[in-house]
């Protein structure tokens, strides 16, 4: 007795096998009878988009309710990123077979990365926690003795990491385990590099990190509707789902965003003022030149149906289409990076974290590259041209101690005594 599912179909020869009920690919002879195009896999490839659509509508009510809460959380939601990062990665060469025989190795890595996050994070932010606790006369000698040794503590966290990987080589074992300790300095590399910007522009105010974030989420979705709308033309070998017509569109709607959104984002000083420390409450600062808005005069031969003839643009918004050129034409080969990185391990997605989307480092493989873009773009152009009295009294206050304080206190009066006296 013949099993249904083994048996030909009438017809055919007897070594073919029936195709399999409920396949998503349509049979050519269907489709030629219908006149049909469909694609192999157009049904889950709609399925795929809404999928996409749902988690990006997630992760981006979450960012907003984020930002909202401020510094402090934004920092926190770095972090969290970071440790997804990490994991993602260091499970990319992992072996099952040598780690059971290596018990606490992967502790190891973990342990370097924390010592990172200590060195990284200690040294960027040490002034402003010593600004939240001066108070407290006790916590304030800690966090000062804490400051003072910081990188001694960073150091000896490090030889011992070096010290337990010596005493842990196993023989037969050493070439994995000498690539598994190159690849977890590769990731620390990769990934605080990246944070450690990220953090300084959040300080910096939180405009500077929101900005260049947001262009990058709006460059990534409008890439994927534009190409899945109207892709035809391939982009690059190492995406193939990437097409010109995709990167042209996004690159012009980023730019436009830019300009936008700078606007918007530049009126509220909750996203514009500096964090001096590791508090949460409320900002109030001078926002500086670049935050104050200049009026212009549209010409009479320009149509301005639905604007006033006098309009108000913030100077910081010259700077934002530099930044939204940045995210439309460089960042996305961060994106290319990445895809031919997982092409040389054979991998789809660096983990499954992000329904639609893959793993955290999916997501953050172009925000890297525009982190650190938006940190250099901002101190060697957007820190000379924003300069206010109160800002230069906040770095004196943050970055030089007491003693250096008072000298330049009485350096300051020589110099307005001379300039008095010079005068008269």
């Amino acid at each position: 007795m013949h099993n249904d599912n083994n048996s030909s179909a009438p017809g055919t020869p007897s070594g073919r096998v029936r195709r399999r009920r409920g396949s998503n690919e349509v049979p050519p002879e269907v489709a030629r009878a219908n006149g049909n195009h469909l694609l192999v896999n157009d049904r889950s490839k709609y399925k795929s988009m809404l999928i996409r659509a749902y988690s990006s509508v997630w992760m981006i009510g979450g960012f907003a309710f984020i930002i909202y809460m401020g510094h402090l959380y934004i920092w926190a939601m770095v972090v969290v990123i970071q440790i997804f990062m990490a994991k993602e990665l260091f499970n990319l060469l992992r072996r099952a077979h040598e780690d059971r025989q290596l018990p606490g190795f992967r502790l190891l890595n973990w342990h370097f990365f924390f010592t990172a996050m200590l060195f990284v994070y200690g040294r960027m932010l040490s002034q402003r926690l010593v600004n939240t606790v001066t108070l407290d006369k006790v916590l304030y000698k800690l966090v000062s003795k804490f400051v003072k040794y910081h990188m001694v503590t960073c150091y000896f966290f490090y030889i011992a990491g070096f010290m337990w990987f010596i005493l842990t080589l196993k023989k037969k074992m050493y070439k994995y385990q000498f690539s598994q300790y190159a690849w977890t300095h590769m990731i620390l590399i990769v990934v605080f590099t990246q944070s450690a910007f990220t953090v300084a522009n959040i300080f910096e105010g939180i405009f500077w990190f929101l900005l260049p974030a947001s262009l990058i989420v709006i460059n990534d979705i409008a890439a994927y509707f534009f190409g899945f709308f109207f892709g035809r033309t391939p982009l690059i070998k190492l995406s193939p789902k990437k097409t010109w017509e995709g990167f042209i569109g996004a690159s012009i709607t980023t730019i436009i965003s830019a300009f936008l959104l700078a606007n918007m984002f530049g009126r509220f000083q909750w996203l514009t003022c500096p964090r001096k420390d590791l508090s949460t409450g409320w900002l109030d600062c001078d926002p500086g030149p670049l935050f104050k808005p200049e009026y212009f005069t549209l010409p009479e031969w320009f149509p301005a149906w639905f604007l006033s003839r006098e309009i108000a643009v913030l100077p910081v918004q010259w700077h934002a289409l530099l930044l939204g050129l940045f995210a439309s034409i460089i960042a996305p080969f961060g994106g290319f990076f990445a895809s031919g990185f997982k092409r040389a391990f054979k991998i789809k997605d660096f983990g499954d974290s992000i329904p639609g989307h893959g793993g955290m480092t999916d997501r953050m493989d172009c925000q890297m590259v525009m982190a650190v873009f938006a940190y250099i773009y901002h101190q060697s152009f957007v820190v000379p041209q924003n300069l206010s009295i109160e800002m230069i009294l906040d770095q004196i206050i943050l970055n030089l101690t007491f003693e250096e304080q008072l000298a330049v206190y009485t350096k300051l009066g020589q110099i307005i005594q001379e300039k008095t006296f010079g005068e008269s």
